[in-house]
C-alpha cells in the first residue's frame, strides 16, 4: 500500500473514492498544485501555472459529468512575489474562471518559501452522476484522445529542454462536450491523472475487482503517462456506435482498449506518489 492509500484510508467516510464528493446537489473536488513537485518555475510563467492549476481541478468535475460553478482558491506565496507576479496568478486564474463559466468565491494566502496552490472546485451534481464504480462485466473500455504526449514533453523538461505554450503538459485540453454528451450511455468514468493504467486498476477496482480483456498491446509509454487528463470510461457493448457517434460529432478521437472480464487487473507502472 502507498502512503497515499494509507492516508486516505485512515478516513471512513463514504464520499471518498471518487475524482469528486458527492454531497446533496453538489461536488466537490480539491488538488494541490505545488512548486518543484508538480511544476518548476523555469518550466512555465505564473499565469500558466495558475491556469494548469484551475484546469487539472475543473478536470475532476467534468470526469463525473459535474457542472462546476464556483472555486476557493488557496495560495502559499514566496515572501519575494512582487505585485506584478501577484497579477500574473491572478490573470491565470480569472482566464479558467470565465472560460468555464465559474466563479472565485474565495479562498485563503499565506506567506512561505515556494508556490503552492490549492483549490476547491464546487460543482452542481447532474441528472446522472460518473462514477469509477459503475463499470459492469463485458463493458467496453476506452479513453479519448491520445496518451503518451505528457510523459514526453515532461521528460524533455526534465533534461532542459522547452516545450511550446500550448503543449499538453502545461495547458491540459479538458474533454467536456464529449463527457456532457456521452454520459446517458456511458457507466463510469474518471479523468487519467496518473497513468492509464493506474487509473484503470482504480476504476476496475471501485467496480468490483473486474479485469480486463486488452484488445490490443498499448507502449508502456501510453499506459504510464500521467497528467494527461485524458477520459476513461466504460459502456455497454451494445451502444459502442451511439458512443462513437458522439465522439465524431465531439471530435474527440477514442481508443477503445478492452473488455470487462473476471480477472484481477494488475497496474503496470511505478507508484510515483511520494
Amino acid at each position: 500500500m502507498s502512503k497515499e492509500a494509507f492516508f486516505i484510508s485512515e478516513f471512513s467516510s463514504q464520499h471518498i473514492g471518487d475524482d469528486g464528493a458527492v454531497v446533496g446537489d453538489f461536488v466537490y473536488s480539491k488538488d494541490l498544485f505545488c512548486e518543484d513537485i508538480h511544476f518548476k518555475r523555469s518550466w512555465m510563467s505564473l499565469t500558466q501555472i495558475a491556469q494548469k492549476s484551475m484546469l487539472v481541478n475543473l478536470s475532476d468535475a467534468i470526469a463525473m459529468n459535474a457542472k462546476p460553478k464556483w472555486v476557493l482558491i488557496g495560495i502559499v506565496m514566496p515572501k519575494h512575489f512582487t505585485y506584478e507576479q501577484l497579477r500574473e496568478l491572478s490573470t491565470g486564474f480569472q482566464n479558467v474562471a470565465r472560460a468555464y463559466g465559474v466563479e472565485i468565491i474565495g479562498g485563503d494566502t499565506t506567506a512561505g518559501d515556494k508556490l503552492m496552490i490549492s483549490i476547491t472546485i464546487i460543482a452542481k451534481r447532474p441528472s446522472k452522476v460518473l462514477y469509477r464504480s459503475g463499470a459492469k462485466l463485458g463493458d467496453l473500455v476506452a479513453f479519448t484522445g491520445t496518451l503518451g504526449r505528457s510523459y514526453q514533453e515532461l521528460t524533455r523538461l526534465l533534461r532542459g529542454g522547452h516545450v511550446g505554450k500550448d503543449s499538453r503538459f502545461k495547458k491540459p485540453v479538458l474533454k467536456a462536450t464529449f463527457v456532457a454528451k456521452a454520459s446517458k450511455h456511458l457507466n463510469a468514468g474518471m479523468d487519467i491523472s496518473d497513468g492509464l493504467s493506474k487509473d484503470l486498476s482504480r476504476l476496475l477496482k471501485a467496480s468490483g475487482n473486474l479485469g480486463l480483456h486488452v484488445k490490443h498491446t498499448l507502449a508502456k509509454q501510453t499506459l504510464c503517462s500521467g497528467e494527461e487528463y485524458e477520459m476513461l470510461f466504460s459502456f455497454d457493448a451494445r451502444k459502442k456506435k451511439i458512443v462513437e457517434r458522439i465522439a465524431k460529432q465531439t471530435r474527440t478521437p477514442i481508443t477503445i482498449v478492452g473488455k470487462t472480464v473476471r480477472k484481477r487487473y494488475v497496474c503496470r507502472c511505478k507508484e510515483h506518489h511520494f
